[in-house]
């Protein structure tokens, strides 16, 4: 999971709560940045897992870091006994990463890694609130992660634009248009999720045309990244448009659930 962060953003958010771990990245989309939303139970994850906020109340912890320097820790740690991960203060916050090895004498060898990180004040937690499902035109399963990477890579050496539509029955299609070459991949029977509308703020299909498609366009480059970094092979990915506003991404899995918000561009 962090290898696919780490091919996502350069900094983030980790969000420790008593249930659960969140790793956010909100790049202002008025600058044209993506943002992602990921989210854990630490129950999957840790055998024993204690934490205090400031507060009772607010009983929550936010760090800043690089998450490549996370990943560079965790690779140390793939063959090891256990792993011991706590926020301590050494010249400045950092957290350890303590990595039992095994040995073939009865010491154990632990390795340390210190990485720095950022506190980030109380004030400033509103900044990093879950993001809501944006009122879509349309919501369509992807089709397999894999495939659709291959298609991207290849379509990514020909512009820097990648437009992708979708309709309410199930097909979905990738476009590269440029003054030299036009080019479209199609996909079809793919499958609509279905929304509840419960919440009033998500609508089902009806009333809308089926056939018709909704597109945006987006960085490819961002996209390239999503499925690059995919290590998770997810059980469910789906994405949302709004006509030529933004792309969302959901990636669900047993353990973890991302969402990636691709702003459109003009």
């Amino acid at each position: 999971i962090i290898n696919t962060i780490a091919k996502l953003a350069k900094t983030c958010i980790l969000r420790l709560t008593v249930c659960k771990l969140y790793f956010i990245l909100s790049d202002k989309v008025a600058n044209g940045g993506a943002s992602m939303w990921c989210e854990l139970s630490q129950g999957n994850f840790f055998d024993e897992f204690q934490m205090e906020g400031v507060a009772a109340e607010h009983n929550e912890i936010y760090l800043e870091l690089v998450p490549e320097n996370l990943s560079r820790a965790l690779k140390t740690a793939q063959s090891a006994k256990a792993v011991k991960i706590k926020l301590t203060n050494k010249h400045c916050p950092c957290l350890r990463v303590a990595v039992e090895l095994p040995s073939l004498s009865s010491n154990s060898r632990i390795v340390t890694h210190d990485i720095p990180v950022g506190v980030i004040p109380r004030r400033m937690w509103d900044d990093f609130r879950e993001p809501s499902v944006p009122d879509f035109d349309v919501s369509i399963y992807l089709p397999v992660l894999k495939t659709m990477k291959s298609v991207v890579e290849r379509m990514k050496n020909l512009s820097n634009f990648i437009v992708i539509e979708a309709n309410l029955s199930g097909e979905m299609n990738l476009k590269i248009e440029t003054d030299l070459v036009s080019v479209t991949t199609h996909f079809k029977d793919l499958g609509n999720p279905p929304w509840a509308s419960e919440d009033g703020c998500q609508s089902s299909a009806q009333g809308r045309d089926l056939e018709s498609m909704a597109e945006a366009c987006i960085d490819i480059k961002k996209l390239q990244q999503l499925l690059a970094g995919q290590q998770v092979n997810p059980t469910k990915a789906l994405c949302n448009i709004v006509r030529k506003r933004v792309v969302h991404f959901i990636l669900l899995h047993e353990e973890v659930s991302l969402q990636y918000f691709i702003p459109a561009i003009a």
